[in-house]
């Protein structure tokens, strides 16, 4: 009679056992797999996702989430085309993108204001914007440079006819300002950081001091108009996670930036940390939560693009952003 209680015990168990290992591969079969896409190589914009990523945030809301680097083409062109689900763009990239009818949507602003400005050694004399008279200017091929040069230059009543515009694709800024190049458009929450670093001093000449419409969201979480109205469910459960992350940025700025350096242990450790803690204090800002976009800067960017023959027509700009998935504080 034992060893038949006993076979009964051991049967059982088995059968639990199955049960259980089959409710954990059931678990992981229902996470759902989504992409999210990198507008460049991996840095500090984006290190709310691998947070998100690596300390289970998507997880606990059922996704399994795949952080892609970038390939040819812009984000929002992509996002548009179903490679991935979701995309790192930038206010301009999306704005240009939805006046051509591509059918894309900004969710959150990673930054709340544009870092971003005119770099140039000291030794090249370059104080405000008519000094880019007679330099070289060293780009990435974007119409966008131009009519932010020009427009700058204009202000001063400087002649952009003396600019010389290179495009330097990817090139590093430090080895191109020293032998092809007199200045560069930077974000100071990378390349200005790492020139405190490299203790090589920058004269930085920041959009947002000459208009306001120029403080533009750079970089935006972005998504197709078909997955907000055919999913909206994986959309909010997305951001749901992806504010944990970032809010995580914030707080604690060391901890977070080591994830980022896990995950992409190629990347320069001391420039990373320092990064780290400069964002820590500009993903948020003044908003009143993390993600959050204002109707009256994605206008004034519109406007202004529109008037410097950037866009052919004027954005549905309250079309072009959504603050339906963050929280409201």
């Amino acid at each position: 009679m034992k060893k038949v209680i006993i076979a009964v015990i051991v049967l059982t168990m088995s059968f639990l056992l199955v049960g259980c290992g089959a409710g954990k591969g059931t678990e992981q079969k229902q996470l759902k797999k989504v992409r999210v896409l990198l507008d460049w190589t991996p840095n500090t914009n984006h290190t709310g996702v691998y947070v998100a990523q690596k300390r289970g945030y998507y997880q606990e809301q059922g996704l399994d989430v795949e952080i892609v680097q970038p390939s040819e083409g812009g984000t929002s062109q992509l996002v548009a085309a179903g490679q991935g689900e979701f995309g790192f763009s930038y206010q301009e990239e999306l704005t240009v993108a939805r006046t051509k009818g591509v059918p894309v949507v900004a969710l959150a602003a990673v930054i709340q204001h544009n870092t971003s400005g005119f770099a140039s050694p000291l030794d090249k004399g370059i104080k405000t914007p008519k000094d880019f008279e007679g330099k070289k200017y060293g780009g990435w091929g974007s119409p966008a440079e131009e009519a932010m040069i020009k427009a700058l230059m204009n202000r001063e009543k400087a002649d952009f006819g003396q600019v010389e515009m290179i495009n330097i694709g990817a090139a590093d800024f430090f080895s191109s300002v020293r032998k092809d190049i007199d200045f560069a458009w930077i974000y100071w929450g990378w390349a200005g950081v790492e020139s405190e670093l490299k203790g090589m001093p920058l004269n930085f000449i920041r959009l947002i001091d000459y208009s306001d419409a120029l403080d533009f969201y750079s970089p935006v979480l972005v998504a197709a108009e078909d997955m907000i109205k055919n999913d909206p469910d994986t959309v909010s459960r997305f951001i749901k996670a992806t504010v944990k992350g970032y809010e995580d940025c914030i707080r604690e700025p060391r901890e977070t930036g080591q994830i980022l350096l896990d995950s992409v242990p190629e990347l320069n450790r001391d420039l990373v940390m320092n990064s780290q803690v400069y964002l820590a204090k500009e993903y948020r800002a003044d908003a009143p939560a993390w993600g959050q976009m204002s109707e009256q800067r994605w206008k004034n960017y519109a406007d202004w693009m529109f008037a410097q023959g950037l866009i052919e027509k004027p954005l549905d700009y309250q079309k072009a952003f959504t603050n339906e998935f963050l929280p409201k504080e």
